[in-house]
């Protein structure tokens, strides 16, 4: 694995991890520990092109700051009237919609294949769209070190269970979720949120490039 290759994979690691975050309730410490220009370094090592979306989480962010975007937050993922993004595959792959249904069965049956466990003090569902980012996280990283060490079998083997989450979970149902946030979001934070989600989920789908 060149040096190229493993800075850019550490990146797409760091990216992944750091959308994950942008899905869970906006605070102060977005600020403090300095998310998004972690962010910006790594997509600008991933695709320079995701660049500008950044950009626009960032000033957002900073413009309106978390108090304001909670407001936003809450409208999109939790209601209280119903939310206008549901944030659980579920919604977007069941039909009707419903909780705790095959889809969100079978996304845990694929994290413990992949050895991931949701935190105790995780208080959503398993298929909320940040612990399935994580689970996306958790790939990548797993396919950095087989790389790197020369797993070829590993290595195999998580690119095959990424190709099936993604191809069956996350993959099928970020666009229409992604659409539905840019749709219903106030704030530009959210609607870039959503696109750079949508783009590098697809990304990842494609192999870790841009179709």
């Amino acid at each position: 694995m060149s040096s190229h290759d493993l800075e850019q994979g550490l990146a797409r690691e760091t990216l992944c991890r750091l959308l994950a975050a942008c899905h869970y309730q906006p605070g102060p410490e977005f600020g403090e520990e300095r998310v998004f220009e972690t962010m910006r370094k790594a997509a600008g090592r991933v695709d320079p092109d995701l660049l500008p979306i950044v950009r626009r989480i960032d000033e957002d962010f900073t413009s309106r700051g978390p108090g304001d975007l909670l407001v936003d937050y809450t409208r999109l993922f939790l209601g209280p009237a119903g939310a206008l993004a549901k944030p659980y595959g579920s919604a977007w792959l069941e039909n009707p919609p419903v909780a705790m249904g095959d889809s969100t069965l079978a996304v845990q049956r694929l994290y413990r294949e992949g050895g991931f466990d949701l935190d105790e003090g995780f208080r959503e569902l398993p298929d909320h769209v940040a612990a399935e980012l994580e689970f996306l996280y958790l790939l990548i990283h797993y396919e950095n070190r087989a790389r790197r060490d020369g797993g070829t079998d590993r290595l195999n083997a998580t690119i095959e269970l990424k190709r099936r989450f993604l191809d069956q979970h996350l993959g099928r149902w970020v666009g229409p979720f992604t659409t539905a946030v840019r749709t219903g979001a106030e704030s530009d934070f959210y609607r870039a949120v959503a696109e750079l989600t949508e783009r590098f989920v697809r990304r990842e789908a494609n192999g870790g490039s841009l179709p």
